[in-house]
């Protein structure tokens, strides 16, 4: 069993009663406004000094210690998902097509929670505690755009701490990983213009059909035969339309997919490749390919120093063989923003319960072991402790 200590177990129904407000009222990216509110209300009643509408609904909030010293960090990510919740739970989605399949309410809740524990605490700590509340993370959007709204300016933050619930783990366990932890994203954008015409006479016309086919076949060299054979890479193509009946050959062909890798400089020469064998392998069949490449996110990549940090942490909590040493995943988050501008550590804590009901992420049952709730907030708490130094 965790070794959870007291101050987490006195708040620990404070974390559930919140996780389950926050299931109850889910809201997607750029539109989470009671969540916001909520959030901001909790934090200015607690005396941090709370500034809103960084990336539409983006919350950051600062209290400093009683001396100087280094200042923490804290994330967690606000959105829900487009799906109808199918978990027949006290506690289900109230907003029909809306649900938190992923964690992000007991992420919420965690921070949120550490906020009010630490906030007792800074009068006698050196430094400074930062609390970043992202919306947009399901849409790898949300982080950029509170950068870009100014969120972190003026804050230079020493370390960073964030946790995420993770299904495919069973609670008990803490999932960490020095460097490259997750891939950066690109949304692909693809159109073949050919020339329409009968199905019947298909020499009379340019076919876009044939020419996607071609092209969708090809684009996967760049993974078995560009990605250098120690390196990885993603390329998925997701969504194909074309045409409006059977014996008709259309004008164009509009595809969409993604590109996952860990390394900027591969990412950018298979992005160049990506451009080369659309247009050239159209052209070769006389039709056109117009490719749109849109930049998501970077790579999520953990300071090796505070993953040692967590590290200890998580394994005094959890016992130490229960931390795993995970690979690193093909999924994204856009924390990478934050991760680049201040060292981080991104922890992902077991919550799968342990009858094996645990639907996976994104899924409409999903729902999780509320108790590994308690170890994230553990984590965090002594993480930033550590970092901050006093008592």
């Amino acid at each position: 069993m965790p070794k959870i200590t007291s101050d987490v177990q006195q708040v620990f129904s404070d974390v559930v009663e919140l996780r389950r407000d926050l299931h109850r009222h889910p809201e997607l990216g750029f539109r989470e406004t009671r969540t916001s509110g909520l959030i901001a209300r909790r934090l200015e009643q607690l005396g941090y000094k709370v500034r809103t509408g960084f990336g539409k609904t983006g919350v950051v909030a600062t209290m400093a210690g009683g001396k100087p010293g280094k200042t923490v960090l804290l994330r967690a990510e606000i959105d829900a998902l487009p799906i109808q919740e199918q978990a027949e739970v006290v506690w289900k989605s109230e907003n029909p097509g809306v649900m938190h399949a992923c964690g992000h309410d007991a992420n919420t809740s965690i921070v949120l929670t550490a906020a009010a524990v630490l906030a007792r605490e800074m009068p006698s700590r050196p430094g400074n505690l930062c609390l970043v509340f992202q919306p947009a993370e399901e849409i790898l959007s949300g982080a950029e755009a509170m950068l870009k709204d100014g969120a972190l300016d003026g804050i230079k933050a020493d370390a960073a701490f964030a946790v995420h619930m993770q299904n495919d783990m069973p609670v008990g366990k803490v999932g960490l990983r020095s460097g490259p932890l997750m891939t950066s994203a690109d949304r692909l954008e693809l159109t073949i213009i050919g020339k329409g015409g009968h199905a019947a006479f298909p020499h009379q016309a340019h076919d876009p059909v044939m020419a996607a086919v071609q092209v969708v076949s090809a684009l996967q060299t760049l993974v078995s035969r560009e990605t250098p054979p120690l390196e990885m890479s993603v390329l998925t193509i997701t969504t194909l339309k074309a045409g409006t009946a059977f014996n008709i050959i259309p004008d164009t062909v509009e595809m969409s997919g993604t590109f996952r890798c860990y390394d900027d400089k591969l990412r950018e020469r298979l992005m160049e490749g990506f451009r080369r064998i659309s247009e050239q392998v159209a052209g070769a069949l006389r039709c056109r390919a117009e490719v749109r490449n849109h930049w998501l996110t970077p790579a999520v990549v953990n300071d090796p120093a505070l993953t040692k940090l967590v590290r200890g942490i998580a394994a005094d909590i959890v016992g130490e063989q229960e931390v795993i040493e995970i690979p690193p995943l093909t999924g994204s988050d856009d924390l990478a923003y934050f991760w680049q501008r201040v060292p981080g550590c991104y922890a992902f804590i077991g919550s799968a319960k342990l009858d094996g009901s645990a639907a996976p992420h994104h899924n409409a049952k999903f729902d999780i072991d509320e108790s590994a709730m308690a170890t994230g907030l553990d984590i965090l708490l002594r993480a930033a402790r550590e970092t901050l130094g006093g008592s």
